[in-house]
């Protein structure tokens, strides 16, 4: 039996629905922090303490009035060549369709391909990248993790920004129980003081503090040298970490790699890394047992997918660095073992909240990321730009 298809339902079905962006507005917002805050590299005089963190926000328009929302940041210097950098770049998307992100995140590299395609560059398109694939979305109607293919709705969580060296233990531990009770399931603490001793005392009255269930991990921020981070690798190990992070340079791939098949606590980097390729470098090393990407820094969503998967075929823990407002998503749709990182420093900005309970973050169910920009953001904006048709 033949089935007759007429030649007018095959062209409807075959006609794809485009949609153009009309309307590129980009933000720069200092967020101001309580209290100065640091951590190895002040103590080690490479770095001040940090007083804010600057946004770089862009909010992308369609002629059919969808819309996408997405961020990159810079903590001490970098927000002001972000912003600049962004503002080049943005006329680069006027008339495209959304859909495309791929291509539209090359035409992006290739449009500002003399300054690399790492580093600050990567980390200004990635703010457009991240709002193309929030309108993807939002237009499936779907949470950016379940648009990406979710394994979970929600991810266990571990709380930063009460451990760092510039609170006295006492109020560390009172931050910790605050974090417990609100159903952060772990809690991470900064160590790398030039008295290393310090770091193992601090590190015991943490562990007394929480007792032996509750997931422990350590943040060196890259202040050891390869002798350092072995000895005291060995003498953390008493203290069942569920990782050491950042133990030497970012970019000591060699390090890394006989730190990993020294110790018996995993070793997590990856963070200050800003493309692909240096995080192939680091897998193919076998130089981690956690990897540590962060969207922003590496360009957006795009390139952090292309991670996630060398990742996976390398059997990696995944524990996305900061932005939890992003990673949540990213990390529900990583197959293996993931974590994300809980900092309350971003709230502000928004007017929704993420929720934690049982020591894990549900992912939510608002369409795309799920957020909109709080009057409070406005407010900390010192620059704004509109780029558009007949206003480039």
């Amino acid at each position: 039996m033949t089935t007759s298809v007429s030649t007018e339902n095959t062209a409807a079905r075959s006609t794809a629905v485009t949609d153009r962006i009309s309307r590129v507005e980009l933000s720069l917002v200092r967020l101001p922090l309580h209290a100065p805050i640091s951590d190895a590299k002040v103590l080690t005089g490479r770095q001040k303490p940090l007083t804010e963190v600057a946004f770089l926000f862009v909010e992308i328009s369609t002629e059919d009035g969808r819309e996408g929302l997405g961020f990159a940041y810079s903590k001490r210097a970098g927000g002001d060549g972000l912003y600049a950098h962004a503002n080049e770049i943005a006329p680069e998307l006027i008339g495209e369709d959304p859909n495309d992100i791929q291509r539209l995140w090359s035409k992006l590299v290739w449009a500002g391909a003399s300054v690399g395609r790492g580093g600050l560059a990567a980390q200004a398109i990635a703010a457009f990248d991240i709002a193309l694939w929030d309108m993807k979305a939002r237009r499936a109607e779907l949470p950016l993790a379940k648009l990406l293919g979710a394994h979970r709705d929600s991810v266990a969580c571990y709380n930063t920004s009460g451990g760092f060296l510039s609170s006295p233990i006492e109020r560390i531990l009172d931050n910790i129980t605050g974090a417990l009770d609100r159903g952060i399931g772990g809690i991470k603490v900064k160590v790398g003081q030039p008295d290393t001793t310090t770091d193992i005392r601090r590190v015991e009255t943490v562990r007394e503090h929480l007792g032996d269930s509750v997931p422990l991990m350590v943040d060196a921020n890259q202040q050891w040298d390869r002798a350092t981070a072995q000895r005291i690798g060995r003498a953390l190990e008493r203290f069942d970490l569920t990782w050491i992070e950042e133990p030497l340079d970012a970019h000591d791939t060699a390090g890394h790699a006989a730190l990993t098949s020294k110790l018996d606590t995993p070793v997590a980097t990856g963070e200050m890394l800003t493309s692909v390729g240096e995080h192939r470098e680091l897998l193919r090393n076998g130089a981690c047992d956690f990897i540590q990407p962060d969207a922003p820094r590496v360009g957006g969503i795009t390139p952090f997918t292309r991670i996630a998967a060398l990742a996976e075929e390398n059997h990696l823990g995944m524990a996305p660095h900061f932005a939890m407002e992003i990673h949540l998503h990213l990390a529900a749709a990583y197959p293996d073992t993931t974590w994300v990182e809980h900092f309350d420093w971003l709230e502000p900005l928004f007017d929704e909240r993420l929720e934690c309970r049982e020591g894990r973050m549900l992912v939510p169910s608002r369409p795309g990321l799920g957020l909109s920009l709080s009057e409070q953001c406005r407010a900390w904006t010192v620059e704004r730009a509109v780029v558009e048709r007949g206003n480039p």
